[in-house]
This record gives structure tokens, C-alpha cells and sequence, in this order.
């Protein structure tokens, strides 16, 4: 029975092992390379550019999405924010920033994963002027109601940077903070999360929290603006930052929360996750992509990409949390 045990052991490690070796044999220059490939192949129209397993997944906003569709018929070009990050301990790599659909910009995130130097995954975020928001469609003659803003974010692009080997987190430490923030999210309390004061967030290209814009994230606090607050008991613009308002933030939980990339070089983070409202709140989930930039072990700034999916969606569908956060009675059996 030892025996036996002891040789389960060791297969489970080989396995392991052999999964580990097969994401290392693609290092950032390679996943820099393959990430190239998939989005000229994209802004191309034609899947044959890049190397796709059979089998290949892709989603658009939780939308599965043959080779050959969506993106593929309707992006043209890269836009003028561009950020890559890259994993290669998953084999994973990301674009975060403007992408044109003929003279319209969009703002997304891009997540593709790399196994034996092909591409297995893509995984698209997308925000686009006219989407639905929080307040349900966009009103005529009213800005866009996801916040979508791709000027400010033309303006306030996030960092595209090698941090100092000595001024690094680690991968597990880097893990523990973006966690924090969620677990700030959930429990209501500010002080949960890890971050600088004044640090920034900016949704769909619009900083946030806020009732108009607030100014560039590198802008001195002393410099910002001090006028009335746009809306009513709003705390004053000039010290609003990443963790304004969490103690009435109306959400019930952050669900199916993903880690799937960790550019240990840049100290950035992609998270996945699904923003469920309190019980009977009419306001929708939203599905969001967020990306972290960590300094000095604490966020300084957060980045997302996101959207408002209709009840009956599946969201985020991707294993292992590919179902309905959460699934609306009136299409429960």
C-alpha cells in the first residue's frame, strides 16, 4: 500500500512537473511573439495567420465566438493605447487598451493563453460606446452609460514598464494584494485592501468613483480641483481615489474571481470577476476585467475593461466558473 502510494505521489509529480515545463517553454519573447500574431491575424480577418489549435476558444463579453466572427469581422486596427503583459509561468499573455472597429474606438482587454507554442484561448472584454450600463441602455442625446471614455484614457494610459528586480513583489505576494482589494469589496470596509492613497481607477477609460472627471492620476492631490461635488453628499473630487464609497457600494459579493495572469517584471495583474448587487436591487451585474499596477507592495492604479451582460448570460464562462452569477428565477427549471 506504501508502495503503491509513493508511485501515485510520483506520477501526480511528474504530471505537474511536465505541466509546468510545457508553459515554460514559451518565455516572454515568445508569448510576445504569439500575442503579435493573434492580433494581426484578427485585425486581418483571417484565423489561418495565427497558430490556433483545433479546438480554440474565444469569447466576446462571455459570448463564445468562432474563429472567423466577431472581433475578427469588425476590429481593423490597433488604437493608440497598447499595453502587453505577459505570464510565463501560465503561458498567458494581455493587451490592454484601444482597438478600432473601422473609425470607432473600443476599449478592451485581451487575454490569450499559449500551450506547446499554439494558441488554445482568447478571451475578449469589450466596451464600446453604445453598451448598456448600470442605468440599462444608453439614453438618446445622454454620454454613454458604461462609462465608456477613451479620451481620458488616451490621456492616462497605464504604465508600460520593467520595475527593478529589487523593487518587485513576488508572484504570491502580488496574488495576496489584488485579493485584498476584493475582499475590501465584499466586506464593505476600506481599510481591507492594500493600496496607496489617491490611488486611481479608471472604468471603461472613465476614472472612478466620480460624478464628472476627475484629473490625470498623476496629477498632485494638491492640484486637483476642489469645487462642489457633482452630486449630493458626494465627498469632496479632490479625495476621492480606488476605495471611495466601498461602505454603501451596492454589491452582494464578487463571484468567480480569476487570477490568470502576473507579469512579475511590470508588477501587473489581470483579474477576472462578476459584481453581484445586493438582493433586490434592479441595478445589473457587471463582468469586469481589471488590471493592477502594484508599486512598493500596494496598488497604485486599476485599469478595467467591462460590461453589463443580460440576466439570462452565462457569465464569465470559462471554467472552473463558467455558469450564471446568479441564475435569474425565471429561467430556473
Amino acid at each position: 500500500m506504501i508502495r503503491r502510494g509513493l508511485y501515485g505521489l510520483c506520477a501526480a509529480l511528474a504530471l505537474a512537473a511536465g505541466s509546468a515545463h510545457a508553459q515554460a517553454d514559451c518565455d516572454r519573447e515568445c508569448l510576445r511573439t504569439m500575442l503579435d500574431r493573434y492580433l494581426n491575424a484578427v485585425i486581418a480577418g483571417d484565423p489561418t495567420r495565427a497558430p490556433l489549435v483545433i479546438g480554440f476558444r474565444q469569447t466576446e463579453n462571455a459570448i463564445n465566438v468562432a474563429p472567423g466572427r466577431g472581433v475578427w469581422r469588425t476590429v481593423t486596427a490597433l488604437g493608440d493605447v497598447d499595453r502587453r503583459y505577459y505570464d510565463p509561468v501560465t503561458g498567458q499573455a494581455g493587451y490592454y487598451g484601444i482597438v478600432m472597429e473601422g473609425d470607432e474606438p473600443a476599449v478592451v482587454t485581451v487575454r490569450v493563453r499559449v500551450e506547446k507554442r499554439e494558441l488554445t484561448e482568447a478571451e475578449w472584454y469589450i466596451a464600446r460606446e453604445n453598451d448598456p450600463g448600470m442605468s440599462g441602455p444608453r439614453e438618446p442625446g445622454a454620454p454613454p452609460a458604461n462609462r465608456y471614455n477613451p479620451e481620458y484614457l488616451r490621456q492616462n494610459p497605464p504604465p508600460q514598464r520593467v520595475v527593478p528586480p529589487g523593487e518587485r513583489a513576488d508572484r504570491a505576494t502580488l496574488i495576496r494584494i489584488v485579493d485584498s482589494y476584493f475582499d475590501a469589496i465584499t466586506s464593505h470596509d476600506p481599510s481591507v485592501a492594500l493600496v496607496h492613497p489617491g490611488c486611481g481607477r479608471v472604468e471603461n477609460g472613465t476614472p472612478a468613483p466620480a460624478g464628472r472627471f476627475l484629473p490625470p492620476l498623476e496629477m498632485p492631490r494638491q492640484a486637483r480641483p476642489s469645487g462642489p461635488p457633482a452630486i449630493p453628499n458626494a465627498p469632496d473630487p479632490s479625495s476621492w481615489d480606488c476605495i471611495t464609497g466601498l461602505e454603501n457600494f451596492n454589491l452582494q459579493m464578487v463571484t468567480a474571481r480569476r487570477i490568470p495572469l502576473v507579469d512579475e517584471e511590470a508588477q501587473a495583474v489581470l483579474a477576472f470577476g462578476v459584481f453581484v448587487r445586493r438582493p433586490g436591487s434592479p441595478t445589473p451585474r457587471n463582468v469586469f476585467s481589471e488590471w493592477f499596477f502594484v508599486d512598493k507592495h500596494r496598488i497604485r492604479t486599476i485599469y478595467t475593461a467591462m460590461f453589463y451582460p443580460p440576466p439570462e448570460l452565462a457569465v464569465p464562462n470559462w471554467p472552473p466558473y463558467d455558469g450564471n452569477w446568479p441564475l435569474p428565477a425565471a429561467i430556473a427549471p
